[in-house]
């Protein structure tokens, strides 16, 4: 498994091949900037700012950047299940 700080896996992503992972991009993966960012939130957040390799080592996590971070094309349910999936990937990696 290929983890971003957020804890997605990046081996899952059907972009991997262009795009090399989160880590690789240093948080700037090519949609990023579809959202009004140079850099992911998350990434930022956890290891430009405070300097964790991932939000595990956060106390705060999951943080209000999970939360507020939502793919328009899903549902709410979803993106709770979404932030439940990476948090326990986090966890226990």
């Amino acid at each position: 498994m290929k983890l971003s700080p957020c804890g997605a896996d990046c081996e899952s992503c059907n972009y991997l091949k262009d795009c090399g992972g989160c880590c690789e991009m240093e948080g700037k993966p090519f949609y990023i900037k579809d959202f009004g960012f140079e850099v992911c939130p998350m990434y930022d957040c956890s290891v430009n700012k405070k300097g964790y390799k991932t939000c595990a080592s956060c106390p705060e996590l999951p943080c209000r950047i999970f939360h507020d971070w939502k793919d328009p094309n899903i549902t709410d349910e979803a993106h709770i299940n979404s932030i439940n999936e990476r948090v326990k990937v986090l966890r226990d990696s």
